[in-house]
């Protein structure tokens, strides 16, 4: 039973390596340099993928009324895990091809469909096969046959890839955004982001008197769900809010990129797999993880065409700014307090722009090294306060080089919601858990909000400055939501107990926008997060790039302000 199942374990991990290179086309399929990768992914699959069939062996041996005593290698038994194998197989490339829809690009999606069709058609052959040799004693040719259709489920996939797709260059440096004059305006966009910002949890704590500011605005402005990516991760998402477009002409297709461990040079792994526990070649270490940077982006975003548009904009904490782009502005980089060490801050020069706002920032950040979280979060660990901790000296950051260094678009992000919420969801919902007790919801039922309520004093004093034509927004990419009972238990098993929030499902973030050209208390229809460039654009009076996945959003505004403005468009900024 063993042997059987370690070489239907091994069938199985094929395809979950062949899957990896289908969303990978850049991977080239050169067994010197696909080798390494290709024997360390297909060692931890098989491994898990043996001992699942084991069981299932096991479970026939224990319910069988006969006695099961197969041969080393049985050509019957591979036939029925081979099945099981590839109509797993087919299922999961076609749940990735579902999953990944918005990021893969046309040719990949199509060769990835065709390639679940391919090994679906060898589960049906396997099946027969199977059914047919319990009827026929010439054991030779049943075994030549499984073995033949195993090999082509294979092989038929990898050629079904196709050569390797070399990846779009590097944008060359933007001086200039368009030929004609460009209207000035004098409004100023304030844009206030967070990560996995939920709706809900604010329309209920507003509803019961907290969170005054994310009221006022539910009051007197526009709400608008926004439809987010999947998979759902913050570099991904702010880089398809930053540029309008879709991660096949963004560059950006998750939070990292993966690499074996002391193989620096070889090709990277921009995504993997769903459905599959392929963060777990991550957490055991067979794979290393590497945050994308801005060297990633293939469209530009819209600090840089701002910039190049005569907009002075100012950028805090955004993914993907490390190294600093030169902007009409400035950037503090989102990896700036990454760095943990000061020397590093201020020796690297990519953390900021201008370079010359090195003493400045230092000199703001001195003078933030007493911030502390809020005290509710006191009954937490440190590690659950350093998050709400770097947004507050982030804020502050960002308030005092505004007030040095004005800008016409402000941009600044909070990431601690998402931090959080993976781990205290359960006590700010009990109701979606079930197993939450009054004294746990008592001591952490208020963490969470605690979070909401930094951003809420950021709305406040946002609403403080706007002038009549001025306009914020305050966006969220992506929400969170309770974790799935599969993956709860999964995390109890081998994971992070505690974990309980998550956005592998790719829930809805929110828009909210406010100000004297918006429309009043109205629940706009579901947007997406390409929408947002766009609409602020149009606000700008700056025109729409017609190769932009989203769409500008009149209905934002008032019909005064429409009436006199009309879309305009431009075939692309990235050229």
């Amino acid at each position: 039973m063993l042997t059987n199942s370690i070489v239907a374990g091994a069938l199985a991990a094929s395809y979950v390596v062949v899957l990896f290179f289908h969303l990978n086309p850049a991977l080239p399929l050169n067994p010197l340099t696909i080798g390494p990768l290709a024997l360390a992914v297909g060692v931890f699959y098989t491994g898990a993928l043996a001992a699942i069939a084991y069981g299932l062996l096991l479970l026939r041996a224990l319910f069988s009324r006969d006695r099961f005593s197969p041969a080393w290698i049985s050509v019957g038994v591979l036939a029925w895990l081979g099945f099981a194998a590839a109509a797993a197989g087919a299922i999961e490339m076609w749940a990735n091809v579902d999953t990944f829809g918005l990021v893969l690009e046309a040719t990949t999606t199509e060769t990835l469909w065709q390639s679940a069709i391919a090994v679906a058609i060898a589960a049906v052959l396997l099946l027969m096969l199977a059914i047919a040799q319990q009827y026929s004693r010439h054991r030779g040719l049943w075994a030549m046959s499984v073995c033949s259709v195993a090999a082509l489920s294979v092989v038929v996939p990898v050629v079904l890839r196709g050569p390797t797709t070399v990846l779009t260059p590097e944008l060359s440096p933007l001086t200039r955004v368009l030929d004609a004059p460009i209207e000035e305006r004098s409004g100023r966009v304030t844009v206030i982001a967070l990560d996995a910002g939920s709706l809900e949890l604010v329309t209920n704590a507003t509803s019961e008197g907290r969170l005054p500011n994310f009221g006022r605005i539910l009051d007197a402005g526009a709400v608008a769900n926004l439809a987010t990516l999947h998979p759902t991760s913050a570099e991904a998402v702010w880089a398809a809010i930053a540029t309008g477009k879709l991660p096949q002409k963004n560059g950006v297709r998750s939070a990292a990129e993966y690499r074996l461990p002391r193989r620096q040079r070889d090709m990277p792994i921009q995504l993997l797999p769903a459905y599959c526990f392929a963060s777990g070649l991550v957490r055991f270490g067979v794979l290393r993880e590497e945050p994308q940077d801005a060297t990633a982006l293939r469209a530009r975003p819209m600090w840089t065409i701002l910039s190049a548009a005569g907009v002075s904009t100012g950028v805090t904490n955004f993914p993907l700014t490390y190294p600093a782009p030169t902007v009409n502005g400035f950037v503090v980089s989102d990896a700036y307090l990454r760095s943990s060490e000061t020397s590093t801050r201020q020796t690297d020069p990519a953390l900021l722009y201008p370079p010359d706002i090195q003493g400045e920032v230092a000199a703001i950040l001195q003078g933030t090294e007493g911030t502390t979280a809020p005290a509710s979060l006191d009954v937490v660990p440190e590690r659950h306060r350093m998050p709400a901790r770097i947004d507050r000296r982030y804020q502050r950051l960002h308030q005092e080089l505004m007030a040095t260094h004005p800008v016409q678009v402000s941009l600044m992000r909070f990431q601690s919601p998402d931090q959080i919420g993976h781990y205290f969801l359960r006590y700010a919902v009990p109701s979606r858990f079930g197993d939450v007790s009054e004294i746990d919801r008592r001591r952490f039922g208020g963490l969470l909000e605690a979070h909401y309520a930094l951003v809420d004093d950021a709305i406040g004093r946002a609403i403080a400055t706007l002038g009549p034509d001025d306009l914020l927004m305050v966006v969220s990419g992506y929400g969170m939501e309770p974790l799935t009972v599969s993956k709860r238990l999964l995390e109890q098993v081998i994971g992070d107990p505690e974990i309980s929030g998550s956005h592998d499902g790719a829930p809805d973030g929110f828009l909210m926008a406010y100000g004297a050209s918006v429309v009043r208390a109205k629940q706009l229809r579901r947007a997406s997060i390409v929408d947002v460039l766009p609409t602020i654009l149009y606000f700008l009076g700056l025109p729409v790039a017609r190769d932009m996945d989203g769409y500008a959003r009149p209905d934002v505004f008032v019909s005064s302000f429409t009436e006199e403005r009309p879309i305009t468009f431009i075939p692309t900024y990235d050229k």
